[in-house]
């Protein structure tokens, strides 16, 4: 093993944008989010690559899918991966997200599934989820780390009496078809059990619903990739991927990388130019997220705060939210269009104003941690874990939607599972035998980006 000190460290780039920067960069610091400030000192790793060397699998990325992915190698199959990382540890979606884990996957409803694909796929589909979910919560019980969870479940917010009516017809769906125990919670017994908001106008409870703290969880899965023997190789950005002799060879700054097997877990902060079986597949969006100072037991009773559940609200550009352990408040929506764009201040000030419309009691509240991120979309808002050649060991996991939290650890292992030559319950599912989809119009994609979002804005805010 080759553990050397990294090269020095590089300032964060608030203005990363993957649809134009050539990389993320190497050894860049944290984005400045309460997660990274909370965690604590990050566990070590083994340093940058710094020669040649081999593997039997090599794991780009390194945030939950990667680890995850390379958890389940060393635990079930004996393979000790190599992962290889451009900066630092889990430095992209999985620091910068809202730490809700919920039984979903990708963008759309179970009733989108039972329309796209049929009743039958979309009943094991969500025996898919669901045992994502909870293979999640496994990693989450077992890690060597307290990730600080908050369990009970999930509200979805109608913030628009239309909107009830859509997810209280989804309720019955997920209840009658899927045997999932939702429920209707009327406005009343929102703002009596749960949380006073003031847009509130009912909800759906649904049962599987963990808040985390994204930072110690992926700590923890760092802890045990590496108690397992999984090397990980931070300031180590894989500059392109070449095939030599039947095995791939990742090239780095430092080295190179042979290896017979290859899984890619790179998110929204995929390189361009890694590989072609990516180019156009997925759309970066960002997504901006604050944190309040805490809360009085004065603000806490004033905005009704009962429950510390993860919470969404009904907006296609919807915002998320919820109290956390030590009673801040965390909520996160839509953000700039591009990284040119993105420390602008009104996108903060959108999300401020959002904050104050559901809790006036918090208006002027000091916010003492604003950062942003980027979010990997597939085109048909659906993830994939894909082999490109069935003939080659490469394999992608890649398209959560910002709904990855915990279908990464299930991504990881299905991904673990290809790599090792396995077969697995459900592998005939459409994400695992189709490939992300490209756009015809994926030049333009900004631009009918904009004209979404202003379109979602007016539906969403009218009465």
């Amino acid at each position: 093993m080759n553990v050397h000190a990294a090269p020095p460290s590089a300032a964060y780039d608030p203005h990363y944008d993957p649809l134009v920067s050539e990389g993320p960069g190497r050894n860049r610091q944290y984005a400045p989010t309460y997660w990274i400030a909370t965690a604590g000192t990050p566990p070590e790793g083994d340093g940058p690559i710094v020669t040649d060397t081999a593997a039997d699998v090599a794991i780009i990325g390194s945030g939950y899918t990667g680890l995850a992915c390379a958890i389940f190698l060393a635990r079930e199959y004996g393979i000790k991966a190599v992962i290889l990382e451009a900066n630092r540890v889990a430095w992209g979606c999985s620091t910068r997200n809202g730490g809700q884990a919920q039984n979903a996957s990708g963008r759309l409803t179970r009733s989108q599934w039972i329309r796209r694909w049929g009743l039958d796929v979309a009943r094991r589909m969500h025996a898919e989820v669901t045992e994502g979910f909870e293979t999640f919560e496994e990693l989450v019980r077992t890690s060597p780390i307290d990730c600080e969870p908050q369990r009970g479940g999930h509200l979805y917010v109608a913030h628009r009496q239309r909107n009830l009516e859509a997810i209280a017809a989804e309720s019955k769906v997920l209840n009658d078809v899927f045997g999932y125990a939702t429920r209707v919670v009327s406005r009343e017994e929102l703002r009596h059990d749960f949380v006073d908001e003031a847009e509130a106008v009912g909800a759906v409870h649904e049962p599987l619903g963990t808040g985390v703290h994204p930072a110690k969880l992926a700590f923890g899965y760092l802890r045990m990739a590496r108690e397992l023997g999984v090397r990980v190789h931070t300031a180590s950005p894989v500059q392109r991927i070449e095939q030599r002799d039947g095995a791939f060879v990742l090239r780095t700054p430092g080295g190179t990388v042979k290896a017979k097997r290859v899984g890619i877990a790179t998110g929204a902060y995929t390189s361009l130019g890694l590989t072609p079986a990516l180019t156009g597949r997925c759309m970066p969006i960002l997504s901006n997220s604050l944190v309040t100072r805490p809360l009085t037991r004065a603000e806490i009773d004033a905005t009704g705060f009962r429950t510390r559940q993860v919470i969404t609200d009904t907006r296609t550009l919807r915002f998320y939210y919820r109290l956390l352990p030590d009673n801040r408040v965390q909520i996160g929506s839509r953000s700039a269009i591009t990284g040119a764009d993105a420390a602008g201040d009104r996108h903060l000030q959108l999300l401020i104003h959002g904050l104050h419309r559901k809790f006036p009691p918090l208006e002027g509240i000091e916010i003492d941690y604003s950062w942003w991120g980027w979010v990997d979309v597939s085109h048909d808002m659906m993830p994939r874990i894909f082999r490109p050649d069935p003939r080659q060991g490469l394999v992608y996991a890649l398209g959560y939607g910002g709904n990855g939290v915990s279908y990464s650890a299930q991504a990881g292992r299905r991904m673990a599972q290809m790599l090792a030559g396995k077969t697995f319950p459900g592998q005939d599912l459409p994400i695992f035998t189709s490939p992300l989809p490209t756009h015809p119009f994926a030049s333009f994609r900004r631009i009918g980006q904009r004209m979404l979002y202003r379109w979602y804005h007016l539906r969403d805010e009218a009465h």
